[in-house]
């Protein structure tokens, strides 16, 4: 009997590889590069790759329950052309791919996200869709279909001065995909498709890794360490504090959000050749943003007051 998720050799583990990826390395082959954004449960991805293998198929999925759903189907296919990656789309367009890397890509009924409080949750916003621009090749094209339309409204207005044509078309049920059938079932039959071909090239600035160097403190202290927060376009949270008095080693754990990123990480405090030496723990994976560097900046601030004298008191004074 298979397990849960059949095989797990079409994940990509993008954490540890090198940014951008190498695709043709990755399938072993030179071939034209098909992105699915929000593959679902994996059925239309593993037909299209089934009818066309003379292409390579990567589907992007943020919730481990499609992924491994979609793991399961791609067993059954027995399709070789498929890779799956389990992130963000925002952050996979931005750190995994080269400008002018994909053939084409589609998104198959996305969530539209219709209260106004949760429109910053959409995909297709304005910077979405200039990274998308530029990681497609000259001509390349993006299918969106949606059954909303304020959704469809609301993409062609972000679409518009990005170096896209676009055209907009009514069609019938033809993806055969689980949310097609939801919405057919309940006797729509027409559905909204947003066809979108690269006119234009968009030169977007690429992402910009910030050096997560390993910082020294002299003393150390974990009874007096209290590292703070931050707020603003970097939000920092540390949560969690552990310490191993015997092997001489603390973790810290912290929250960062910055731009359409959060990273859940641990910070290790250990001590190494007579100094404190602070980094990203082993194992737990982090991406090299401003936001990750402010955090251990913060950890190492915190770790080397501890290590200062603490203020006299006054005479007398409460302790």
């Amino acid at each position: 009997m298979l397990p849960a998720y059949g095989s797990l050799a079409p994940l990509v583990p993008w954490q540890t590889s090198a940014r951008p990826m190498e695709w043709a390395r990755c399938f072993g082959r030179e071939a034209p590069l098909v992105l699915e954004i929000g593959f679902g449960n994996g059925e239309f991805l593993a037909r299209e790759a089934a009818r066309h293998p003379e292409r390579d198929f990567l589907g992007i999925e943020r919730r481990w329950v499609r992924v491994r759903s979609a793991l399961r189907k791609l067993a059954f296919a027995r399709v070789p052309n498929v890779r799956l990656l389990h992130a963000p789309a925002e952050v996979a367009l931005d750190w995994l791919f080269a400008p002018r890397t994909l053939a084409s890509a589609y998104a198959l009924f996305p969530c539209p996200w219709p209260r106004r409080r949760n429109i910053h949750e959409r995909l297709f916003g304005r910077r979405f869709v200039r990274t998308l621009n530029n990681r497609l090749v000259d001509g390349g094209t993006v299918e969106i279909v949606t059954d909303h339309l304020p959704y469809m409204d609301w993409i062609r207005g972000e679409v518009a001065g990005s170096g896209f044509e676009s055209r907009v078309e009514a069609v019938a049920p033809r993806y055969e995909t689980k949310y097609e059938r939801r919405w057919t079932a309940r006797g729509q039959g027409i559905f909204q498709r947003i066809a979108l071909r690269k006119v234009a090239h968009d030169e977007v600035k690429p992402t910009e890794e910030s050096d997560l160097k390993t910082h020294r403190v002299e003393r150390f202290d974990p009874d007096r360490f209290a590292p703070e927060g931050a707020r603003g376009e970097c939000a920092l949270e540390f949560r969690d504090f552990l310490f191993d008095a015997r092997r001489r080693r603390g973790m810290v754990r912290v929250v960062v959000a910055e731009d359409d990123l959060t990273q859940d990480f641990w910070i290790e405090i250990a001590a190494r050749e007579g100094d404190w030496h602070i980094r990203p723990a082993r194992g737990s994976w982090v991406l090299p943003t401003r936001g990750a560097a402010h955090a251990l900046d913060r950890v190492r601030a915190a770790a080397a007051a501890t290590g200062r004298s603490a203020p006299a008191r006054e005479e007398g004074a409460s302790p």
